[in-house]
């Protein structure tokens, strides 16, 4: 009788022990209760934050303002030098006031061939200038401030796909469909924050730039600094320059061996749109 018992609890103890197998699947208390909590903390900031834009706390005494935002300079060139002043080595050569750039015409904004950018970057440009001349090299300017009109003009261009007098000498192998979606085109320009500037190496010995192993404003994989189809010679001009570059201040990026920014440029978020011209 006590053995039936026995089995008997063995039996009911092992239904139990199915019946919460079979509830397994049902979710966990405890990541139930974290679930709730998350969505309940992130509803909370949400309306929080509504509240308080609607109703802003009033500032305490002597405490600092959250992000204070520093402001903007005025849209003019007065922060701003010609290149020709402060680098006189420097050779000119500014693509888009002439109609030999991937547009075919002179660019909006560019109503002198002169190149600008702001005092602090052309200071460090002067560093490069001097460095590179003791070894024979002067710098070749294709482009530097470029104003928010001239970013314009070349976005209404690639909107424009019939146009495609400069594909031979610019773009060969790329559909101009595509200027916008690979990132050839945009709205906004470093170039327009003053602190960019595009550039070569003329050598004056040779009495000619150096081979970089592809030309200024090329829209292809031969325009990257590191392209592996150079030469030793080619690479090493690269090099020559991104490196006299680098030492003083600027920063390249990885699709444009030619392209160079102030790595403190005095206006990150300001995109001026004055026209390119002699400065008084």
């Amino acid at each position: 009788m006590r053995t039936c018992k026995l089995a008997a609890l063995f039996f009911w103890l092992i239904l139990l022990a199915s019946c919460a197998a079979g509830n397994s699947s049902a979710a966990d208390p405890a990541q139930e209760q974290e679930a709730w909590s998350s969505g309940y903390e992130s509803g909370y900031q949400a309306g929080y934050q509504e509240g308080l834009a609607a109703h802003p706390l009033p500032q305490e005494p002597g405490s600092p303002e959250e992000d204070p935002v520093p402001p903007a300079p005025e849209p003019d060139s007065s922060a701003f030098v010609m290149i020709s002043d402060a680098v006189p080595d420097a050779i000119l050569e500014v693509r888009y006031y002439s109609t030999y750039n991937f547009v075919g015409d002179r660019i909006n904004g560019y109503e002198a061939p002169v190149a600008l950018l702001t005092r602090e970057a052309a200071g460090a440009l002067r560093e490069v200038s001097d460095e590179l001349a003791k070894q024979g090299y002067r710098l070749k300017i294709y482009d530097a401030y470029r104003p928010q009109s001239a970013v314009d003009h070349f976005q209404r261009w690639a909107a424009d796909w019939e146009d495609v007098r400069m594909k031979e000498y610019f773009y060969p192998d790329l559909d101009k469909s595509l200027l916008f979606s690979q990132g050839y085109i945009s709205a906004k320009s470093g170039h327009s924050r003053g602190s960019t500037v595009d550039l070569t190496l003329f050598d004056m010995a040779a009495g000619k730039e150096l081979d970089m192993g592809g030309t200024f404003d090329y829209f292809g994989n031969r325009s990257h600094p590191n392209y592996a189809g150079l030469t030793e010679e080619q690479a090493a001009n690269r090099a020559l320059l991104r490196d006299a570059m680098l030492s003083h201040g600027f920063k390249g990026i990885n699709t444009e061996w030619w392209h160079f920014t102030l790595k403190d440029e005095p206006y990150p978020n300001t995109y001026f749109d004055f026209p390119v011209a002699v400065l008084p």
